[in-house]
């Protein structure tokens, strides 16, 4: 190591320390959370059974604001499917408007799928007021707070996945995996039906509870060297097998093939996968995520989350990585004005 390297390493000692306590997760760019050394000594360990234990936590606070049977199916699977859950002449208006209207887009590509997002913003709410509508139910964004363990509002798009584009390899969201070590809450509202053939969300139930053997497998995934195996579970987004599943007494991933106007509310910490298409298409979704850092013991004070701000957030972030692409990359790249269903 040169002088250069041996002093920068110090430099940032105290900041690595710091970031144990963030969501942090990357065994391979991280020198103490990727340490073998650390972990065989339960650092891994330690970090998510104190992230889970403060989610949970969390999630007692907020439980008696969500709906008793959406509560219930959360904390048995991991997630909750609500059908027709925008009034149907609600839909209606709010699909059409989407659908049909050219909008500012990005893209970016993994495998052989694009996935383009356009942001909802204020210019979007005030012209799809059903949208609007939606975003603000106090019954969603309840459960939204449970599934997420905070008080906080998601980012919100409207997403399109284009599938089998090209030959570029396959994507790799068919994978099924979790997105990091603590929970995440990610949902989707189908704008049109989604079979078995056109890449259904999946999951496997139960999955999002850090059990004794997950914990166990988590520990064992510590271990291993990020050089030696793929780049993102070395990245902390672990790709998982059915033996292992099953060395964990979890099932398989399940595929949720399901008609238009349902959401589906997900804690993606739990083992998940886009399902694999067997045929070229897009499927057009209003998507949402919220994710947090999990060793916060209070559940809101999230200034980001206040009306005003919230709906500029996605266009302050895009702006932000174009403006630093050089250091921190940009793979949302602009591709003008297009129709969310366009492939």
């Amino acid at each position: 190591m040169s002088f250069f390297e041996s002093a920068k390493a110090v430099l940032l000692a105290p900041i690595r320390v710091l970031q144990l306590g963030t969501s942090a997760k990357s065994f391979l760019d991280h020198p103490l959370i990727g340490s073998e050394r650390l972990n065989r000594m339960g650092l891994h360990r330690a970090r998510v059974r104190a992230a889970d234990a403060l989610c949970r936590a969390r999630r007692r606070r907020l439980a008696r604001h969500v709906r008793a049977e959406w509560k219930e199916a959360f904390d048995r699977d991991g997630f909750v499917v609500v059908k027709n859950v925008v009034p149907e002449d609600d839909f209606a208006a709010l699909r059409a408007a989407i659908l049909e209207t050219e909008w500012p887009a990005r893209e970016m590509r993994q495998g052989d799928a694009i996935t383009r997002r356009i942001a909802i913003d204020p210019d979007m709410l005030a012209e799809v007021p059903a949208l609007k509508r939606l975003l603000r139910r106090k019954d969603i964004n309840a459960l939204f707070h449970y599934v997420a363990s905070f008080r906080t509002t998601p980012l919100h798009y409207i997403q399109t996945i284009v599938s089998r584009s090209g030959d570029e390899g396959p994507d790799p969201q068919q994978e099924v995996h979790a997105d990091s070590f603590h929970a995440s809450m990610k949902a989707w509202l189908f704008l049109n039906r989604v079979t078995e053939d056109d890449g259904p969300f999946t999951y496997v139930p139960g999955s999002h509870r850090f059990t004794q053997e997950r914990l166990d497998w988590e520990h064992q995934r510590s271990l291993r060297d990020p050089q030696s195996i793929d780049r993102l579970s070395a990245r902390g987004s672990p790709r998982v097998d059915n033996a292992s599943l099953a060395e964990m007494n979890l099932g398989k991933a399940e595929p949720l093939p399901l008609p238009p106007n349902t959401l589906v509310v997900a804690d993606t910490g739990g083992f998940h996968a886009r399902g694999p298409s067997r045929k070229p298409g897009a499927r057009v979704e209003i998507w949402s995520y919220a994710r947090r850092n999990p060793f916060w013991p209070w559940t809101g004070g999230d200034f980001l989350s206040l009306r005003g701000v919230a709906e500029r957030r996605v266009g302050w972030l895009w702006s932000f990585r174009d403006r630093f692409e050089d250091q921190i990359g940009q793979p949302w790249q602009p591709v003008g004005k297009r129709r969310p269903s366009e492939d």
